[in-house]
């Protein structure tokens, strides 16, 4: 079933699943994308200020776009994403965390024949801990 803008109402929430994120992944994603030593040097992470390896702000970025993608946009009749902002990156992402996505649909606004703009707020989490949010905004496709 794909939703159309009108079906994605204000003010709903909703879930994306889970993502296990790995040692292996953070190394891997850093070493091709954002090389610094707390990401891909478990010795350097140990000595800095997070006291071992985190993923790049990036990765988790890109975890949430896999999440969302999943459990949300691949039913959506998604034109495009338009922008995110306000990017929040509130707690360190470590291996062995089980990371959460939602979003929350703030507005839908009509931007003429045939799309709106669909404004919504994600967020990133371990367990009750947020460790990503940012403010997105996509458009949709309206009914045909």
């Amino acid at each position: 079933m794909i939703l159309y803008a009108e079906d994605l109402v204000p003010g709903t929430t909703i879930e994306l699943g889970s993502y296990k994120v790995t040692r292996e992944d953070i190394v891997e994603f850093a070493t091709r994308w954002d090389p610094q030593g707390f990401h891909v040097d478990e010795e350097i992470a140990a000595a800095g200020a997070f006291g071992g390896l985190i993923a790049s702000g990036l990765h988790s970025m890109a975890i949430f776009q896999r999440l969302a993608v999943d459990g949300a946009f691949s039913t959506w009749a998604m034109i495009a994403g338009r922008s995110i902002s306000d990017v929040q990156l509130t707690a360190p992402v470590r291996p062995d965390m089980e990371l959460t996505g939602r979003i929350h649909i703030d507005a839908v606004e009509p931007k003429g024949p045939g799309r709106a703009l669909v404004h919504k707020s994600c967020t990133l989490l371990d367990g009750d801990t947020t460790v990503l949010t940012f403010l997105g905004s996509s458009y949709v496709r309206t009914r045909p």
